[in-house]
Parts: structure tokens; C-alpha cells; sequence
């Protein structure tokens, strides 16, 4: 069964307090209805914890403390999924619950 990857993203300076506490009653409700199809996931640390490595053009790198780019939402976690097709992924991201933010559907590459 094909595999999808469903990116939440979130606007940390609306949700900024949110870090540190307990799993949301919704998303925990998220997860135990589509437990099926879940294969894994995990919430992020905040952008302000991320750590950027990239290619500097002559063998080496450079590291810069922050994310890849700034942004108003950020990715603030993900959900690995099996789905039958893409329109399932989709209805399925559609109950994830992201009220400030929104989650991006992308298929996983099924390399052969």
C-alpha cells in the first residue's frame, strides 16, 4: 500500500505556549481513529532548536543555527501514513487537526 507523509504546519508565535505541555485531546482522538493507518509520527521542537547544514560549493559545510527558512508557519511535526491512493491520504489529512496552521500531503518515494 502506498505511503504518504502529512506535514502539520503551525504558526509558533500563535502557539507558542503550547510547547511542553501534554499530546491535545484532538490530536490524541485524530490518532486513535486513524490508528490504522498511521505507521508513525512525531511532534517538533520549536524552530529556535533547528540547525541548518548546507553544501558550501567546495567540499565543505556551512551550519547556521535556525531553520532552512523563515517563515510565518513552520513545520511543526509530521505523520507517517499508509493510504490506498491519494484521495484517502487526503481525507485523511483532513481530519488532522490544525486550526492555525494547515498540513501538506506529499507520497513517499517508493524506490525499487
Amino acid at each position: 500500500m502506498p505511503k504518504y507523509l502529512i506535514l502539520v504546519f503551525r504558526d509558533e508565535q500563535v502557539e507558542q505556549a503550547g510547547f511542553g505541555e501534554a499530546v491535545s485531546p484532538d490530536y490524541l482522538a485524530f490518532m486513535d481513529r486513524r490508528s490504522g493507518a498511521l505507521l508513525g509520527g512525531a511532534a517538533l521542537e520549536p524552530t529556535s532548536s533547528a540547525t541548518s547544514v548546507r553544501a558550501d560549493g567546495s567540499g565543505g559545510f556551512v551550519i547556521t543555527d535556525g531553520p532552512f527558512a523563515e517563515s510565518k508557519e513552520a513545520l511543526g511535526g509530521y505523520y507517517l501514513i499508509e493510504a490506498a491512493d491519494l484521495d484517502e491520504a487526503l481525507a485523511i489529512a483532513k481530519e488532522v487537526p490544525a486550526p492555525r496552521g494547515g498540513v501538506e500531503v506529499r507520497p513517499v518515494w517508493a524506490v525499487s
